[in-house]
C-alpha cells in the first residue's frame, strides 16, 4: 500500500522559512516525477513545482527563486524549502506522486502571517 506522509508545517511570520518534507512506502519512489500543490482557502489545487526522478525541478512563477524542491532517494523522501514566505503563501501543501494511479500525501498546513 502506497503510502505520503507529510511534515513541516506551521505557521511562520512574513520573510520567514519553513522546510517540508514527504515521505514515501510501498512504492518505488526513485523512479516516479514528484509534485508540490497548494489551496488555499477557497482556491483550487496549484501546482506549485515538480522534480523528477533524477532530481530536475522546475517552478511555478509565483515561487521562483524562493522555494526549493529536493529530493533523498535512498530515504524515499522529498524536501520542499520554502523561503521569503509571504502571506499569499498560506495554504495546504500537498505531495503528489505522479504514478498510475499517483497518490497524495495527506496534506500540511502552512500559514504566513504577522
Amino acid at each position: 500500500q502506497v503510502q505520503l506522509v507529510e511534515s513541516g508545517g506551521g505557521s511562520v511570520q512574513p520573510g520567514g522559512s519553513l522546510r517540508l518534507s514527504c515521505v514515501a512506502s510501498g512504492t518505488m519512489f526513485r523512479i516516479y516525477v514528484m509534485d508540490w500543490y497548494r489551496q488555499a482557502p477557497g482556491k483550487q489545487r496549484e501546482l506549485v513545482a515538480h522534480i523528477t526522478s533524477g532530481g530536475s525541478t522546475k517552478y511555478a512563477d509565483f515561487v521562483k527563486g524562493r522555494f526549493t524542491s529536493s529530493r533523498d532517494n535512498a530515504k524515499n523522501t522529498m524536501y520542499r524549502q520554502m523561503n521569503s514566505l509571504k502571506p499569499e503563501d498560506t495554504a495546504v501543501y500537498y505531495c503528489h506522486l505522479r504514478g498510475s494511479p499517483g497518490y497524495w500525501g495527506q496534506g500540511t498546513q502552512v500559514t504566513v502571517s504577522s
